[in-house]
Formats: C-alpha cells, sequence, structure tokens
C-alpha cells in the first residue's frame, strides 16, 4: 500500500514540515559526500546504543557529542529509498499535525517524538554497536498524533495489483492502525537483526499519541495566524478525491473541483482520483485561467457507457474556495 494523499486540506502553508524536508534533504547530500568517510560519519552522527551504555566506547565521546547524536540521528538516512520513504510520510501526515499544533509546538513535538523514539531503541538494543538512524521514529510520532486527530480521514492509497494500479480510500485509523501491527509483528521477527528500529518506530507512534494532550494544553503563540497572513496559503490541493453523480438517466457525470481565487486567475492544473465505480481512476485536469464560479469543465467521453457503445461526458464544476478556511 501506498499513501498518496489524505483528505482533509490543511489551513496553512506547513512550513516547519517543509523546513524538516528541506533539512533532511540537506544532511543526505552531505551524507553523499563523505564518500569512504560516510561509515565513520553515521557512527558518529548516527544513534549507536554501545556508546551509552559500553564504558569503554563512550570513553570516546564527549557529553556534547552524546547529546547532540541524540538529536542528529533523526536527520540521517541509509539511502534515497529510505530518504524519499519517510518525507512522503511526512509530507502526508504532516501538514494537518502542524495546522493543529501551530509551528512552533508542531516542531517540538516533532523533535520530542523523535527523542523518545531513539531511547526507546537505546533502552531495548543496550549493547548494540550498530548506529540506527533515519526520521522513521519522529515521523511516527506525527503518525500517531494524526491517528488521534483525524481518525475518520481517508487515505487516498495506490495498491498495485499485478502490475495494475488501483486507487482507493482507506480510513486514516484502519491505515495507520495496520501500519502500527506491522511494526509489532516485524519487531517479534526481526530481533534487532535486520538493521530496521521497529521499537523506534513503535515507540515514537505511542509517544505521538500520549504526548498530544500535553501539547494543545500548552497555550498558542499566534504563529499560526502570522504565517497565514504573511505566507499565505493561494492554492487548493493538487491531488483531489471526487465522487461522480448521474442527473436523471443522463449517461453524464457530474462532480466538483475546488480551485482558490488564486488558481482561477491564473488557471491550475489538477490530479484527479475518481472514489468509486470508473475504469479510469487518476485523470490529469487543466483548469484555464479565468474560470468564475460554477464554471463547467467538460471531459469527454468519460461518462457513462451505453449498450451501443458510446459514452457521456464527465463535466466538473469548478467551486472556487478558500484554501485557508
Amino acid at each position: 500500500m501506498i499513501p498518496l494523499r489524505d483528505t482533509i486540506p490543511a489551513r496553512s502553508r506547513p512550513v516547519v514540515t517543509h523546513a524538516i524536508l528541506v533539512v533532511n534533504v540537506l544532511v543526505y547530500l552531505l551524507q553523499m559526500a563523505q564518500g569512504p568517510h560516510l561509515e565513520r560519519f553515521v557512527y558518529y552522527y548516527g544513534l549507536v546504543p554501545a556508546r551509552y551504555f559500553v564504558p569503554q566506547i563512550a570513553n570516546y565521546f564527549s557529553t556534547g557529542e552524546q547529546a547532540f547524536a541524540l538529536m542528529s540521528f533523526m536527520f540521517l538516512h541509509g539511502g534515497f529509498w529510505h530518504l524519499l520513504g519517510n518525507m512522503w510520510s511526512l509530507y502526508i501526515f504532516g501538514d494537518n499535525v502542524e495546522d493543529h499544533l501551530g509551528p512552533l509546538r508542531y516542531a517540538a513535538f516533532y523533535l520530542l517524538c523523535g527523542l523518545a523514539s531513539g531511547l526507546s531503541h537505546l533502552l531495548l538494543h543496550r549493547f548494540s554497536n550498530i548506529p540506527t538512524i533515519g526520521a522513521s521514529g519522529a515521523i511516527a510520532g506525527v503518525m500517531g498524533a494524526y491517528f488521534i486527530l483525524f481518525p475518520r480521514s481517508r487515505i487516498l492509497t495506490l495498491i498495485p495489483i499485478l502490475f495494475i494500479p488501483y486507487f482507493i480510500e482507506i480510513p486514516a485509523y484502519f491505515f495507520l492502525g495496520i501500519w502500527f501491527v506491522l511494526q509489532f509483528v516485524n519487531a517479534a521477527g526481526d530481533g534487532g537483526a535486520g538493521g530496521v528500529a521497529w521499537w523506534a518506530h513503535i515507540g515514537g507512534f505511542v509517544f505521538g499519541m500520549g504526548i498530544l494532550n500535553v501539547f494543545d494544553a500548552l497555550p498558542g503563540t499566534g504563529a499560526s495566524t502570522a504565517l497565514r497572513r504573511f505566507v499565505p496559503r493561494t492554492a487548493t490541493d493538487r491531488l483531489q478525491v471526487i465522487r461522480p453523480a448521474t442527473r436523471d438517466d443522463s449517461i453524464d457525470l457530474y462532480a466538483t473541483v475546488s480551485i482558490s481565487a488564486h488558481e482561477a486567475r491564473t488557471g491550475a492544473r489538477k490530479m484527479v482520483s475518481i472514489a468509486t465505480g470508473f475504469p479510469k481512476r487518476l485523470l490529469r485536469v487543466a483548469v484555464p485561467p479565468g474560470v468564475t464560479q460554477d464554471s463547467m469543465l467538460r471531459l469527454r467521453g468519460l461518462g457513462r457507457p451505453t449498450p451501443d457503445g458510446r459514452r457521456g461526458d464527465l463535466f466538473l464544476r469548478v467551486s472556487i474556495v478558500d484554501p485557508t478556511a
């Protein structure tokens, strides 16, 4: 299952989420620049349990170096696909959690979830000399918060079956629940030998769920309001889910695509996923500049089929919305 997006748009630009994405990419490029010294770099800045629990190894590191590694490990990655998988999950789930907490509380929440995930790995693998790296634990904390905040959200998911892509919507509580169970299954079967810190994922997810109420109780700083004013969100989601309906016995189908006032003036390109009962599940839709509220976009031949082989059309009504509302 490959998650593509959730169905809850964020009201603000996810500035912190995007900043975390950029920092992780930059650190990955720094890693790749290490060349033959990469292994040493990862050991120094990664999370190595033996560095904290084996005196003969711990003596080689200062207190500051040990403390820094508790944070730096979550910005390192073991390869391009490791980085891409983590950043994609953060991109999907992070914006809504940041929207709920606000940028400053969200930044602190993310770092604490990463720290908690690292500590859970340390305590369960105290004498391991294998570096643990990756943002997975911190992102698991974000996913845990999402599980609590938006259980009824739906995750548009790509499921390839025999090389044929199928797009379905899965309730967030089911998608994340299955993910969490799989972490336990993998942790039980791996025993720490496979190099993946499954217990860090579990620890981050549980910590994210448990600490969310504490962050909710903290007073807001007003940073979210300031960001909406100075860095406004000017576009709706590029990937949208629509549910076509018929009118009377017509062979034409009707649905709605949402754009912002800015996109109405300048034009936009959207990816539209048909929720049910449609052979082609993902469409590219070009919204021309200058459209107005309730304008209709006609996609020829994408309606209902008739017995004689003809097809109706798919009409998309343009809805101009405020993406910050």
